[in-house]
């Protein structure tokens, strides 16, 4: 009975939903306005405001956080549509309410870091914030559906216990602050651009992009870099993944648990190339 519940619930009105419309909408403002809160009193409290303006931070850590707001943009916008659809919303209401969701969260923290004294407005994190919504906008309107997913994975590194309050001091604040051990993909869907091919629906190919021996973000702290003989460097791979949503099953429990999870490269066996040490493969990379 319980689980005939969850199915019930997940599952996406055939037609326009009041009652679910007015819950995304008011969930989508509760949530955003106490992230919103929640951000300000533990990031931005500690330091002195000041007028509005604006930062050049385009060099800044080998440009691994304008991926990291390409990726965010694109999946707040993604779930900000998938909820609308499951009220029930037409395409075309998808995609103006919904997939606009991940730009106006992001630009709200935009706001916050310019009327910061530590930060500033950054013009390269609002590009980057409306490519990820692009990206996703573009993809609907020409093939109504997703070919290309951006994709993230992390591993731990050494370079966050030497600046603990910069990279992390533990492992859920490394994932979010560690650029050394972040790595942003896209995921191709092969069956989607090949459609009379015989390869399986949910193989992907996937390009990635990360960089590594920053314990700044721009590579200014010499006596780290010196002492460690450390270089800073971008790497770029290329791998296999998976695609779960294209998996066939009437389970929506299923159905969001895929979903959910497309956040997430499969870990696969891939190659890495950087300036510094050519090509290397890896048979399980994350």
């Amino acid at each position: 009975m319980a689980q005939n519940g969850i199915e019930r619930f997940l599952k996406p009105s055939d037609s326009l939903n009041l009652k679910r419309t007015k819950a995304v909408f008011i969930s989508e403002a509760a949530v955003s306005t106490v992230a919103l809160v929640g951000l300000n009193q533990l990031w931005y409290a500690d330091y002195p405001r000041s007028k509005f303006h604006f930062i050049n931070d385009n060099k800044d850590w080998l440009q691994m956080d304008k991926a990291g707001h390409i990726y965010s943009s694109y999946h707040l916008g993604r779930l900000g549509s998938e909820m609308l659809q499951w009220s029930g919303a037409s395409s075309k209401q998808q995609l103006i309410y919904g997939a606009g969701l991940g730009f106006a969260f992001l630009t709200a923290v935009e706001v916050l870091d310019g009327f910061s004294s530590e930060w500033g407005a950054s013009t390269g994190d609002v590009i980057a914030n409306a490519t990820g919504t692009a990206l996703y906008v573009s993809q609907e309107l020409l093939w109504k559906e997703q070919r290309i997913t951006p994709k993230f994975s992390f591993h731990t590194t050494q370079f966050a216990k030497y600046r603990p309050e910069v990279l992390g001091s533990s492992f859920s604040e490394q994932i979010l602050k560690d650029y050394n051990g972040q790595t942003y993909w896209l995921s191709a869907n092969l069956k989607s651009f090949f459609k009379d091919s015989k390869i399986p629906k949910i193989l992907n190919i996937a390009i990635g992009y990360g960089a590594d021996g920053m314990i700044d973000s721009r590579g200014e702290n010499t006596t780290f870099l010196a002492h460690e003989n450390w270089q800073r460097s971008r790497q770029f791979y290329l791998s296999l993944d998976l695609d779960l949503t294209k998996i066939e099953t009437k389970s929506h429990f299923l159905k969001t648990f895929f979903s959910v999870f497309s956040v997430l490269k499969i870990p696969a066996p891939t190659l890495e190339y950087t300036a510094n040490e050519g090509f290397r493969t890896h048979l399980l990379y994350f």
